[in-house]
């Protein structure tokens, strides 16, 4: 079986949101690439978490939030339920698999918490396809 790093996507070419953006900047992006759940990082690039559509929606109606005031709140703010913890550019690949059961993508940071990307479910299914064949 391959490492961890084949099945890596780099974070250059993953969207993810910074926890600074607004609401209405998260809503936008996530909107833009069609996601229900992205990863979210500092402006030095450490992994915060990962928030959904969910997070947000629960926000919205939890504390009765209007529209003008979508550039007000930051993701921060906002509680992220999805409790995706990432792994280590250095985690076996029994751990990724296992993973995989339960989320749609596991966040990868290297040894001082820097988000280095993301490890997608399609991914792993594919090599292990291509590997029966």
């Amino acid at each position: 079986m391959k490492n961890i790093a084949f099945f890596l996507t780099p974070k250059n070419e993953v969207a993810f949101l910074y926890d600074d953006f607004t609401l209405e900047e998260s809503l936008q992006k996530m909107r833009l690439y069609g996601y229900t759940s992205i990863p979210v990082i500092t402006r030095k690039c450490k992994y915060v978490g990962t928030i959904s559509e969910g997070d947000f929606l629960w926000y919205i109606t939890d504390n009765n939030i209007r529209k003008d005031e979508y550039n007000d709140i930051t993701v921060k703010e906002i509680d992220n339920n999805e409790k995706i913890q990432p792994v280590r550019i250095t985690v076996g690949i029994d751990e990724i698999l296992e993973k995989s059961m339960n989320q749609n993508f596991i966040p990868v940071i290297d040894d001082m918490g820097t988000f280095i990307g993301i490890v997608t479910r399609k991914e792993i299914i594919g090599y292990l396809q291509n590997k029966e064949d």
